[in-house]
């Protein structure tokens, strides 16, 4: 970052004025998307950053803002951290980034505020947040939630159609023959929001296509790690009758099967189509590349930051933002 730089270089950098480079960094007032663009880029092209401690005294607010994911190892999670990174500067705010391991107690106390107090407000990805605690706790700062279960609580909420998606991607393989499909990524876990949505999609899928649910073709899994989803395939590929395709919940439960496939010597897609889920970027280097869905994350971060500084100014009104997807299509499957 260079020294020096204030919203009159953003300004000239973007071709707007300086008050709407303001009203973009705070989220207030009116300006297209493009303009919202425009001082985006110009903003961290020349690594602007508003002064924390000017602000919080003239406004009672930092600037800074907290997102909690359950594990930055996993490259989804990691690579969202970065567009909500993006966005978060884009809008003059710090982002501090925070693992909660999917430990209850560390989501409930980050969902109820109990953060460091120079934090405005808070993003919150959970896998296990208890929302009877969460709801009856006083809490003190603007929370926005991320991810596919949906709480009942009253904070906006921002996903995609997982149901939609995984349909979709099961409906490609139905499509090219395939009828053998299995899925890995079936979780039996309490809470296991993104198995149970993404299985649901599948589950329609066949039965568009008269297809009968097959369990031994749906290997529950402990984690959605590499390691999982190679185990699950060897034990696919132990069953009498072979499936001819696996739709993945995750890319890295994907990487882990192409590992496997090919330790058997396993033909992809000839013998064996896959389709993971998240587009992280390894997918575009796996062996095949994937064919996957995904999610946009750009818009993810961008609803999940622009609803938090809503809830900061205080228009904090429970919502469900949607984000869309897409399915790649690559040689794996």
């Amino acid at each position: 970052m260079r020294a020096g730089i204030g919203l009159r270089e953003v300004a000239e950098r973007a071709g707007v004025s300086m008050r709407t480079v303001s009203n973009v960094v705070r989220g207030t007032g009116r300006f297209s998307e493009a303009t919202r663009e425009k001082v985006a880029r110009a903003v961290e092209e020349l690594g602007y950053r508003p002064n924390t401690a000017a602000r919080r005294l003239r406004t009672g607010r930092s600037g800074v803002l907290l997102l909690a994911v359950p594990d930055l190892s996993m490259p989804y999670f990691a690579e969202l951290a970065g567009h909500v990174l993006r966005e978060a500067a884009a809008h003059g705010c710090t982002l501090l980034v925070e693992a909660t391991g999917g430990a209850p107690g560390a989501e409930l106390e980050i969902a109820l505020g109990r953060t460091d107090p120079m934090v405005d407000g808070v993003i919150l990805s959970p896998l296990a947040l208890d929302d009877v605690r969460a709801s009856t706790a006083l809490r003190s700062k603007p929370l926005v939630l991320l991810g596919e279960r949906l709480h009942d609580l009253p904070h906006p909420h921002v996903t995609i159609d997982n149901t939609a998606a995984a349909r979709e991607a099961t409906v490609r393989l139905l499509a090219r023959g395939r009828r053998r499909i299995a899925v890995i990524g079936r979780q039996t876990t309490p809470h296991a929001a993104t198995s149970a949505t993404r299985l649901r999609g599948y589950l329609r899928a066949l039965a568009e296509f008269a297809v009968p649910y097959d369990e031994a073709l749906a290997p529950p899994v402990p984690a959605y790690d590499r390691a999982s989803g190679a185990a699950a395939l060897r034990a696919l590929l132990a069953l009498p009758q072979l499936p001819d395709a696996v739709f993945c919940f995750a890319d890295a439960l994907a990487e882990g099967a192409l590992h496997a496939a090919r330790e058997r010597g396993v033909r992809v897609p000839e013998d064996l189509a896959v389709i993971g889920f998240d587009d992280v970027e390894a997918a575009r280097y796996t062996a095949p590349p994937l064919t996957t869905v995904a999610p946009d994350k750009s818009e993810l971060a961008r609803l999940a930051v622009t609803s938090l500084l809503s809830g900061i100014a205080g228009a904090d009104r429970a919502s469900l933002l949607v984000a869309g997807y897409r399915l790649v299509v690559r040689e794996s499957g």
